[in-house]
């Protein structure tokens, strides 16, 4: 009798191990489903404490001590399981959120025997949850930036639960303090860089800008892997010169109205403005040299109105330049910093 909980298991460990190279190639050309034989000894990092112990009764249902004939297991593997794994079974049960290879056969991801990756997963954890997320797969590989959690050796786990979750793509917390968990460190990253300390930074800046407000940091941020620098999901520039260019600034302008750099006169789009005179359009939309929005913007959050910077780094050596910005009730003013002391007031006829 054909059972298609065995035929979509063995599919599913049959796409893991493609993704680590263990796939068995047939005469016909398709996948066979691999075995779950115990590997060498000295090939092992992680071994189940009943094969380890001899026990090998424990799953099956009877046999030779040697393990040469340990007799049939169970047909639900996963009920199986649950005898000893018991608390996995429970949270599986309870969980709003449950992974498809969970619900069906605790080995599409696990030996039940040994493995040479932890936890008895059949390939390290990476290759195994690509073998079936063939589009995460092509969007990590194909990124011109990859995010560290994905490439480092624990990999998907960072942020997903294996198993199941009562929050959505089975991750382990809430999506915005997931993020916070990580970047709220001071060491440097894979590339060697001191990624900000978002913890301490938001704690200590009360002006938050909207998307991060809202907690959504996947407004601005891809998690995979991007095209773009920082993760981001559109053009934004890196430094404090850009040309004026509408592309350069497509991630602003998913939000912002591009008017704002734009119109050299209006009384409407901005008030950041002399009267009608527009200062975005001043300072932002000019051919080669334009101050991009982190001339005066902190991205995230800050200790004035509208995110304006206490200082911006500037010039290769990453000098702070302070802005020195003064807000009024009618506009505002920066001291002596890029130009002399100059005032706006956006009420001025």
């Amino acid at each position: 009798m054909f059972n298609i909980r065995s035929f979509v298991t063995a599919l599913l460990v049959a796409g893991s191990l493609a993704a680590g190279g263990f796939l068995l190639a047939t005469t016909t050309g398709t996948a066979a489903m691999p075995s779950l034989a115990p590997i060498p000894d000295g090939d092992a990092i992680s071994s189940h404490a009943p094969y380890l112990t001899g026990q090998c009764g424990m799953c099956h249902d009877s046999g030779q001590p040697d393990g040469k004939s340990p007799g049939k297991v169970p047909d639900d593997v996963g009920a199986l399981c649950a005898t000893c794994h018991f608390d996995m079974d429970q949270e599986i049960k309870g969980s709003s959120v449950v992974h498809a290879p969970a619900m069906m056969s605790c080995t599409a991801c696990h030996n039940p025997h040994n493995s040479p990756a932890p936890s008895l997963l059949v390939v390290e954890p990476k290759n195994l949850c690509l073998g079936c997320h063939g589009e995460i797969q092509q969007t990590i590989s194909e990124a011109a930036v990859q995010h560290d959690a994905v490439i480092d050796e624990v990999a998907c786990l960072n942020c997903h639960n294996p198993h199941a979750s009562d929050i959505q793509h089975l991750l382990t917390k809430l999506p915005f303090d997931l993020c916070i968990s990580c970047h709220s460190h001071d060491e440097p990253g894979a590339d060697g860089r001191v990624r900000t300390n978002f913890a301490t930074l938001l704690e200590e800046n009360p002006y938050h800008h909207g998307p991060v407000e809202g907690k959504d940091c996947s407004a601005c941020h891809l998690t995979h892997g991007s095209e773009h620098h920082s993760l981001l999901v559109d053009a934004f520039p890196e430094r404090f010169y850009a040309p004026y260019e509408r592309d350069n600034y497509a991630l602003c302008f998913r939000c912002h109205n591009e008017e704002n750099m734009l119109d050299p006169e209006t009384t409407t789009t901005t008030r950041f403005r002399d009267g009608s005179r527009n200062l975005h359009y001043v300072h932002v939309n000019k051919p080669d040299r334009g101050r991009t929005c982190r001339a005066c913007h902190e991205v995230h959050a800050s200790e004035n109105p509208h995110q304006i910077r206490d200082a911006v780094p500037f010039g290769p050596r990453n000098w702070m330049l302070p802005v020195n910005f003064t807000k009024t009730d009618t506009g505002g003013s920066c001291a002596r910093t890029c130009h002399q002391t100059k005032s706006y007031d956006y009420t001025a006829e």
